[in-house]
This record gives C-alpha cells, structure tokens and sequence, in this order.
C-alpha cells in the first residue's frame, strides 16, 4: 500500500506493507528518506518533531492512529517539521474550489465527442464536472487513418512539417528518424513557459475537453492510444498545471497547451482531488494512469490550436448570457421600487425597431412588471401620479440590454464554430493523402469577439451603476439617501455605490481592445498574432465585474422595495424579493455589507434569480403570443 508523502516540497512514494503502522511511522520513515544521501541529512535532526496532514482537505493526522483507519491506497500527505511552514503551493489559491471539487461524485453520464458538435454549454459542464467523455465510433476511425498515413510517411521518411523538422524558424532543418520522439519531448518542454497563476481545476478540465474534442475531429495525427490516455486523464479529473499567462493567439495558445501536454507526459505538476497539486507522474501513478510517450507529430498535435482562448471564451459568454437575462429582472426590480412606469416596454414600441434582442428584453421586462397578469399594488399606488417618462437608464433598458443580448449571440456562434474547428498545423488531410501547412492556429476570430463581448456586457454593468445611483441619490427618488433610515447615524449604501462605480471604471480599461495589438514573434515567421489569451481572460474579468454590480443592484432594489411595504409589488417580483432575502436580511441599521454583496453575487452566478421568475415569463409569453 503505497503513499505519496511531500517533505519541503519533494515527493516521496512509501511503501507500506504493514497498515497497521502509525501515522508516525509514516512521518519517520518519510524523513528518513529524505535525508537519505543528503549533505549534513538535509539539516534534520534525529527525532525532531513533525506534524502529518493530507493533502485533501488539508486535516492533520494523530500520530498515533493506524494508517489503515485514517488513509486510503495511493492517499497524499505532507510532513511539516517543527519550526516550518505547510506549504500552499500545491493547493488552488481558493479553498473554496478544493472542497468544490473535491467532494464532487464521480459522473455517471457521458458526452460524446466528435470534433463537431459541442457546444459551449456542454464545454462548461464539462468543466463543472458533471460529465465523463468518450470518443464516437466515427471519430475513432478518423483518428486512425490520420495515424496511420502520418507512420506511413515517417517510414518513407518523407520530410513533413513539425514530423521530420523543426519548428518555426527552425521548419528547414531535417530531422533524423531516430531523434523524432526527443523531438516532440524537446517541443513539449521548450514551449511550457508560461508564468502567472495556474488555472483554476474547472478551467484546466475544460482545456482537457476542448483539445481532446479537436483531436477527436481526425485532422491532428494523434494516435488513438494517445488520445484515450488524455480522455482517462480527464475522467480521473487528473488536470496538468496550466499558468493562465504566456500565450500570444497564434501559432495558437502554445505555452499554455504546453503545460497542459507536459502533465499528461508525467512532467510538471497535476492535480486531482485526491491529490491536491503534486507531482504530475504521482498523481498519474495514484490513478493507475501511464504517462502519456509522443510519437512523431504529437507534441505539435497536443500544442498547436486556439483552445485556451476558446475555452475561458465559452465560459466567458455563458455566464454572460446568465447575468444579461438576470439583468433584465433586477432592472424591472430597481422601476418599482423607484415607482417607474412600464409604459416604455410596450410591445409596439419595439416592433417599429425589431432587433431581436430589443424585443426580447422588452418582453422579459414587461411580463414581469404590473400587467392583468400579475398586478402589482406598488404601481397601482401611484398610477395616477401624472408621470409621462422615467429616465433613460429605466425607460431605455430594451435598448441597452438588447444590444448586449445581440452581442452575446453573435459571440457564441463564434465560438461554437472555434471549438468544432481544426486548428493545427499541418492539417493532415487522410482522403488527400497529404498535409498542408496553413493558419487555423491564428486566434483572430475569438480574440475579435471576445473583445466585442467585453464591450457589449460591460454596458450591462454601466447602465447599472447608474440605476443603483438613482435609488441611492434622494434627489432622484422619493426614496431616503443611501437606502437607510437615520441616515448620518448610518451610511446604508454609500460605499457599496462607489464599489459599483469602481467596478464600472475598471472595465472602461478592460473594454480596451486587446486584438488591435500584435508583436512579432519566433524571428518575425509568426510576424501577426491576435493577442487572444488577454482577450478572454479580460472578457471574463468584465463578465463578473458585471456580476458584481449587478448583485449591488439587487441589494439596493431589494432595499428600496422596503419603503414602499406593505404594499406588494407583481408575483414574480415577490419571488425575486423572497429569494434574495432568504440569504440577506433587510437593511435596518449599518452592518458588514461585504458579505450581503457576496451572497447576491453567488445568487446571480447560481442563476437563481432567472431561475425565480422564469416560469412567470414563459407562462406570459403563452398567454400574450400572437397579441
């Protein structure tokens, strides 16, 4: 029964016959191996004090219990000396995806994959773990003619762009057939350079997904031994250290596919949920996984492609899908308790300016505001108020959302065209018999719309700010300043506006084009680059800065709905009012709100909200078609 021990950040595997040992036993015989051959033992001393923890949730162990009671076969532990530090540099830099990932089930359904058909949907949950992968009868039988062709050619020792040269500046110089798996070893360490925190298990699985479904399309050269190691990998959960800086968007993301190749070779560092981050060949060895060895071609293959950028990009428009249909909701929220009029959304309005994405935010707004429907005492209060228009900011949303709901559909079916696509280089064409050295690596087209996305979500967040500007600011409303009684004793939401404003202004920045730059590269052969990798992490920075000030919104509306009690505002209102105060009382007196905002935010990324009034606008939607 084997253990995987870290001491001072050097993996040990100790073997244990006997479980009935102590976890002192562990702890000594650990050392003991550690000093073994060191200068001056390493600086331990004999019978030093040391303390035990397991990796996986980070609990210490008793000294004295028995092995077999408080570890598992393959389980990886950590010896900490008296004096020193635990080490945290193999746990995700947030716990609270430790314990997420960790006490996931294994899956028991699975997604198909064929180069062709994934969405960014199934992308995402693949990367939330909810599913396992296998390959379609039809992709492996591409897989292996593609292989079979690229062995035929290395026996003819046909000279072969990334096969039988080197790459880059270097694709003149030849190979010898003899040299061509260091090749691809050499290709696989020099390219894992990238710096920067790693990505998060999620984002690392979605990587994993996403370049084993571009491999699955049959234009890569992969052997299918080797792309079903990569698919035992990712059913494991065993996810290469990724660091999320480093790629420029042609010749594709190489730096961070590099490192995800370099994981899968028993190189680096992995994780798991067994493991935590360990030493890649222990966490594949725990799994009773074999490094992956490259044949000739397959490092290029594992290397060259746009994933990195496509994969934070689907999560990117998902979850910015998710905040626009939610922002529609906290809009309707924040009219009423400003005592709005839902004039501005009738239907007619908007198809005299029938973009799709108007009409859509109108109908959500309306279906959830004072209709025969759903009445609401709230504007019936004062219906009779005289008030012709609301400000642009209530009045203008289907406008303003529309256009960011537009965007977010143009940009998914971009994407989906980009994770379905074949993105190497060579392209090894079988029914030709040939391969052709082209540009499907450049990352333009989803670095273009990432950056599009950016700047359409960002307005989500911008008109927001300046609707909570208008519940907290009492020359604006009939509302108390701030959203609090005795107001000077208490600040109510002074500071969580500014924190929105912040939030706001940093995107302005983020909003900047990161695909209007380029720097040539590799001794000016790939003289173009798009710049992508920036492009979706900034898009996704921007997506949950929206997130944020949207949760604030929430917050403020919630607030502002107090002062018009007992009056009730429509039904799915309600729902929207109880859910949020399910998780955040009301605000009566000042209180630490940092932890509110938290809780509407993770309402909003749970979708919650949409999923309160969803029904309500379905049935609306029913009742009024073809009215």
């Amino acid at each position: 029964m084997p253990f995987t021990v870290n001491v001072r950040g050097e993996w040990l595997v100790v073997p244990c016959t006997d479980t009935s040992c102590t976890v002192k036993w562990l702890g000594q015989e650990a050392l003991r191996r550690y000093t073994k051959g060191k200068p001056d033992a390493g600086g331990i001393l004999p019978g030093g004090e040391f303390c035990v923890r397991r990796c996986q949730g980070l609990g210490l162990l008793d000294p004295d219990d028995a092995l077999k009671n408080v570890l598992q076969d393959n389980d990886f532990i950590e010896i900490v000396l008296e004096g020193e530090s635990m080490r945290t540099d193999y746990c995700p830099s947030n716990c609270k995806q430790i314990f997420k990932c960790s006490s996931q089930r294994v899956p028991k359904k699975y997604i198909s994959l064929d180069g062709n058909s994934l969405t960014p949907k199934d992308l995402v949950d693949l990367g939330k773990g909810l599913y396992k992968v296998k390959l379609t009868p039809e992709a492996e039988s591409r897989v292996k003619q593609c292989r079979e062709l690229l062995d035929n050619f290395v026996k003819e020792k046909r000279v072969v762009y990334g096969v039988s040269t080197g790459f880059g500046k270097f694709a003149g110089t030849v190979i010898a057939n003899d040299k061509l798996k260091e090749l691809q070893e050499n290709l696989v360490r020099s390219h894992s350079s990238g710096v920067g925190k790693p990505l998060s298990p999620e984002r690392s699985r979605m990587l994993l997904a996403l370049r084993i479904n571009v491999l699955a399309k049959g234009y890569s050269g992969i052997s299918l031994k080797t792309l079903d190691q990569m698919i035992d990998a990712f059913n494991a959960s065993c996810l290469s250290y990724v660091p999320e800086k480093g790629t420029v968007g042609a010749s594709g993301d190489l730096a961070p596919l590099s490192h995800l190749a370099l994981g899968l070779m028993g190189e680096g560092k992995m994780w798991s949920p067994k493991s935590g981050w360990a030493d890649a060949k222990y966490v594949l060895q725990a799994h009773e996984l074999k490094p992956i060895s490259l044949k000739p071609k397959e490092g290029l293959a594992l290397i060259n492609g746009t994933q990195l950028i496509a994969s934070l990009g689907c999560e990117a428009v998902e979850r910015a899908a998710a905040i626009a249909r939610q922002a529609d909701i906290v809009a309707a929220l924040t009219l009423e308790a400003l005592k709005g009029t839902n004039k501005a959304f009738d239907s007619a309005i908007h198809d005299l300016r029938p973009h799709c994405g108007q009409i859509e935010v109108a109908l959500r707004i309306r279906s959830v505001l004072d209709s025969v429907q759903h009445p609401s005492q709230i504007a019936d209060s004062h219906k009779n108020d005289g008030r012709v228009q609301d400000a642009y900011t209530l009045r203008c949303c289907p406008q303003v959302h529309g256009v960011a709901n537009d965007t977010i559909d143009f940009v998914r079916g971009i994407l989906q065209t980009e994770i379905n696509s074949a993105t190497d280089n060579p392209i090894v064409l079988f029914e030709r018999g040939e391969t052709i050295c082209g540009g499907n690596f450049h990352g333009e087209y989803p670095a273009k719309a990432l950056d599009y996305l950016a700047i359409g979500v960002h307005e989500l967040g911008s008109i927001s700010e300046r609707r909570i500007e208008r519940l907290c600011n009492p020359s604006l409303s009939e509302l108390p300043a701030f959203l609090v009684s005795e107001g000077g004793l208490n600040s109510g939401f002074m500071i969580a506006h500014c924190t929105a404003a912040a939030l706001v202004s940093e995107n302005k920045v983020l909003c900047h084009p990161s695909s209007v730059d380029s720097l040539s590269t590799s001794a000016a052969t790939e003289d173009h680059v798009s710049m992508g990798g920036w492009a979706a992490r900034k898009a996704l920075q921007v997506v949950e800065h929206v997130e944020q000030v949207l949760a604030i919104e929430l917050l403020a509306a919630c607030q502002g709905i107090e002062f018009s009690r007992p009056l009730k505002t429509t039904a799915p209102l309600e729902e929207v009012y109880k859910l949020v105060r399910s998780v955040v009382k009301p605000w009566d007196k000042d209180r630490v709100m940092a932890p509110d905002i938290e809780a509407a935010h993770r309402l909003l990324k749970e979708q919650r909200v949409w999923g309160a009034v969803e029904p309500y606008i379905e049935n609306y939607r029913r009742q009024t078609a073809g009215k």
